[in-house]
């Protein structure tokens, strides 16, 4: 009896005990890493060397069978906050408190979900060079290891026992492919801090260093012990389990960006091809060991060409003949347009390759080149990607084929792209790297050595090449062309080393001059955000867009430059419209349509299976609301019907429209049956968006930095927008918060995400940098969103500072068909249990004067089940809360009065547009 009291005793002191080591816990789990700017193109240059000691290395994969930590990688260790962490109130506002620090010390931002698509500015070191790009695990379920444990031996030869059963069952059973997501999917970390939170810290995502210092404060043991680990230690992985082949390989598969390949791919011809290209490797009979190089000089070869604009020497008796190779993709073919217009000239000639998944912009080329007889478009079209090796067979195939066409004598080479324009008349990058392209990606499958007996050069993938040259690489059977040929297939952007590689071994090094005519927007912090993981198990950069600001720069070139890139219309196209005016001349005063521009987003050869679901929906959504203002346009008379239409189809063709730079909505082309006349009609609608964010207090002097805040989705971190222009989102789409900022002193504010029936999906701080302009974050949200308008709240010492609102947009299609109720059922409900996060926020709706009412989630239930022309109403009436028809226009005949003739509207896609129009070749044989 007494043991018994006494064992009470004990035990109520442990669990008193216990729970002051929870609460203990608790409030450390509280404080987490805070974070100034996040925009990478304001960091600060100090204070870096502090932040880069305190990287991580990357954790492997243990069911991949790769557990390794890698020189160079950076691992962000990541804390799962508590179920029961909230955003709490400051004290006074709510029964529980924390003790007051200073700004950003306190945050509860959640976990963020791993995705492979994320887009996110924290993923890369502001040293971009010092990745080693190592980077790839196995898609599958993650198990942090230390690998400098004394036990660690004994893990790998297990797991290696493992792997060569897992290759037994290979060779003797088919099993399923697993090539499920991993939850710690490895990417490389900057010094600088997530931003908010640990969102894209994985392979695959796009993203980029943010511009903010890091207080993480968590797993420094952990991390001190992966930096001891060597760096130059590779363990051998095995392949994953549940792979299967049409024939086994040839050999064991244990090489970890093998196996990291071989789970995340997913087409078993790829696979396959994976699996033999590895092997072949492993054999030594892919690669060429040793290549001839007939190049007589010694060293690197560069013919220092002297530059005299006013020297008529400069000219040659017989003029030279260009052959263009315009390599375009996308949509945007008034810009391709306006690049054209500029280089044309009758004694040169076009070859026009379109990307394969290009069919608008094919179908404009074609048209293009039965005006000229000196602009072809190439008979097959290929799907190239960055980085790929198909873009080197491409140039090669179109080499060919000019070399065969007798009836076109060029001189020289030249490739471009529709980014380039016209200005006036790192150690290379994974050549010790094995890779090979398939399913439209770049699969890192391991290391390989350079041949010897050659020097590899590199430099730009856009360069110009004598025909002789060209003839050289096309028709040569030698041993340095066969050689590099084979080399190049299965390496990372090769474009932009065999080229030069050839050349300068070649007999023809000589002729090598270091320059590419060409001047590239390049900016590092922008533009080196790993944005192409998605499609190559690379990091790689990309050149900026030019804006007005950088003119200046096309006067100031020291070397011949006669091309620049980048150029994008549809995010500034004033530069474009400066350039051409100080080249060409202005267009005469009151020239139409000089600051618009139009880009197509669907044609209707196109078909409806190139649109999303949501796309589709809002797109037949603008066409009713066109209606609907071409209704209201008659006023008096309600037996009047000339100007009322019942909608018919799909949309005929859809465009952006911008003014000046700046989005004014989309143009919807659709057909509508006249109810008067019972005739079809087409027009086109123009709908804008409405403004759907303000600042709800006056700005103050401590508070006046916040220019801009804005939802959407496919963040552009280079560029710094939303490419989905307007943000046309559904249930489905993760959503991502930016706001702008002016510079200033470090402010903390916080935001809060509203749903539509005012539950509270998620809320989190942010610091301020003094020096940064832009901050953007996705919070994990669960799916489905609930369709109807949301609001975000922007908070300063929670004082409402602004508010903005967003719209989920009810699909009214599924898979291009109109949707049935057990599939709005699913998608309109909201996430299950009604919970967009693990942690819940209730507790903050009376802190922010949100109250949820019964009758309103009552309401978005009956909605979730609307099919049919309920739910086109409750759709139109929601689009119509942040969209409006600007205006309506008829393509053809109407019998509508009040309705003009397109062509006779600014505004329409159907208006002239004289920058982008091709006419004929005058007598000096231009057309600008």
């Amino acid at each position: 009896m007494v043991g018994g009291v006494c064992a009470r005793r004990l035990a109520r002191r442990s669990r008193s005990a216990l729970i002051v080591a929870l609460t203990v816990l608790l409030v450390q789990t509280l404080i987490v890493w805070n974070f100034s700017s996040l925009d990478s193109g304001e960091e600060r240059e100090n204070g870096g060397s502090t932040a880069r000691q305190k990287r991580d290395r990357v954790a492997g994969n243990k069911a991949a069978g790769s557990d390794y930590f890698q020189h160079g990688l950076q691992q962000q260790q990541q804390q799962q906050p508590p179920r029961q962490q909230q955003h709490l109130p400051p004290p006074g506002k709510g029964t529980s408190r924390h003790i007051q620090q200073p700004d950003g010390y306190y945050s509860h931002r959640p976990k963020e979900k791993n995705r492979v698509d994320s887009n996110n500015e924290n993923s890369v070191p502001k040293d971009f060079e010092n990745i080693d790009n190592s980077n790839f695990g196995a898609r599958s379920q993650p198990q942090r290891q230390s690998v400098g444990a004394a036990g660690s031996k004994q893990q790998r030869e297990h797991l290696q026992e493992k792997a060569h059963a897992q290759q037994q069952t290979w060779r003797d059973s088919s099993l399923r492919p697993s090539v499920g997501r991993s939850s710690n999917e490895v990417l490389p970390v900057g010094h600088q801090p997530l931003a908010v939170g640990n969102n894209a810290s994985y392979a695959g995502g796009r993203g980029g260093a943010g511009g903010s210092q890091q207080r993480h404060r968590a797993s420094q043991a952990q991390q001190a012990q992966h930096r001891h680990q060597h760096p130059h230690k590779r363990p051998e992985a095995a392949a994953p389990l549940g792979v299967t082949y049409d024939e086994p390989p040839k050999c064991e598969i244990s090489g970890k960006e093998a196996i990291s390949a071989l789970s995340r791919v997913k087409s078993k011809e790829c696979r396959q091809q994976i699996a033999e290209v590895y092997c072949r490797h492993k054999e030594g009979q892919l690669m060429p060991e040793t290549v001839t190089r007939y190049c007589p000089l010694e060293g690197k070869a560069n013919a220092n060409v002297q530059w005299d604009e006013d020297s008529a020497e400069s000219f040659p008796s017989k003029p030279v003949r260009i052959a263009f190779v315009l390599v375009v993709h996308g949509r945007a073919s008034r810009q391709f347009h306006r690049l054209f217009k500029a280089i044309y000239h009758t004694s040169h000639y076009y070859y026009i390759h379109v990307d394969q998944r290009s069919n608008y912009l094919h179908r404009q080329v074609l048209s293009l080149a039965a005006q000229y007889s000196n602009v072809r478009a190439t008979p097959w079209r290929m799907a190239t990607i960055w980085g790929g090796a198909s873009l080197l067979t491409m140039y090669l195939r179109s080499m060919a084929d000019l070399l065969a066409m007798r009836d076109w004598s060029w001189d020289f080479f030249i490739n471009l792209s529709a980014a380039d324009y016209p200005i006036r008349f790192i150690r290379k990058q994974g050549l010790d790297r094995l890779f090979l392209e398939c399913d439209t990606h770049m699969w890192r499958l391991g290391d390989r050595k350079i041949p010897e007996g050659i020097s590899v050069d590199g430099g730009s993938d856009w360069f110009l090449l004598n025909r002789m040259f060209v003839e050289y690489v096309i028709n040569s059977n030698d041993d340095l062309v066969i050689s590099m040929k084979r080399f190049y297939a299965y390496t990372l952007l090769p474009a932009e080393s065999f080229f030069h590689t050839v050349l300068e071994n070649s007999a023809h090094c000589e002729s090598m001059v270091d320059n590419n005519l060409r001047i590239t927007n390049w900016n590092r912090k922008l533009g080196c955000k790993c944005q192409y993981k998605h499609i190559v198990d690379w990091c790689g950069c990309s050149p900026n867009d030019f804006k007005p600001a950088d003119f200046h720069r096309f006067q100031q070139t020291v070397r011949p430059t006669f091309f620049a890139r980048k150029f994008e219309a549809s995010v500034n196209q004033e530069i474009v419209n400066q350039l051409d005016a100080y080249l060409f001349g202005p267009f005469p005063q009151g020239t139409q349509s000089l600051n618009s521009y139009w880009e197509n987003m669907y044609d209707e050869p196109d078909g409806v299976a190139s649109l999303s679901d949501t796309h589709l929906t809002y797109f037949h959504s603008f066409s009713r609301l066109g209606l609907a203002r071409a209704a209201a346009s008659l006023q008096g008379n309600p037996s009047d019907h000339s100007c009322r239409y019942f909608p018919m189809g799909h949309p005929v063709s859809v465009h952006l429209y911008f003014q000046s730079d700046q989005f004014q909505g989309y143009l919807v082309k659709h057909h509508a049956t006249n109810l008067a006349t019972s005739k079809l009609e087409t027009m086109e609608t123009w709908v804008a968006p409405k403004n759907n964010f303000k600042l709800t207090a006056p700005l103050s002097s401590t508070f006046s930095r916040l220019q801009f805040a804005e939802i959407g989705t496919e963040w552009d971190p280079k560029e710094r927008l939303f490419r989905n222009f307007g943000g046309l989102m559904g249930p489905m789409d993760e959503t991502v918060g930016m706001q702008k900022w002016s510079k200033g002193p470090n402010v903390t504010v916080t935001v809060v995400w509203i749903d539509p029936t005012n539950v509270i999906a998620a809320t989190y701080d942010i610091l301020i940098d003094a020096s940064a302009e832009f901050t953007h974050y996705r919070p994990p949200l669960n799916q489905p969103l609930r369709p109807g308008v949301w609001s975000v709240r922007i908070l300063h010492h929670w004082s409402p500072v602004a508010e903005m609102h967003f719209l989920i947009a009810p699909l009214a299609y599924n898979k291009h068909q109109p949707i049935r109720q057990e599939d709005t059922l699913k998608h309109h409900n909201g996430p299950a249990k009604n919970s967009y996060m693990e942690q819940s926020f209730h507790g903050l709706n009376p802190v922010l004067n949100v109250p949820v009412s019964a009758g309103s989630v009552e309401q978005a239930r009956r909605n979730a089940a609307l099919t049919g022309p309920d739910l086109e109403r409750w759709l139109d009436s929601l689009v119509g809360e942040l969209w409006e028809a600007a205006d309506v226009c008829a393509v053809g005949p109407t019998a509508c009065p009040v309705m003009q003739a397109c062509p006779k509207n600014p505004w329409s896609s159907l208006s002239p547009d004289p920058k982008a129009h091709l006419g004929t070749p005058r007598a000096d044989g231009r057309i600008r």
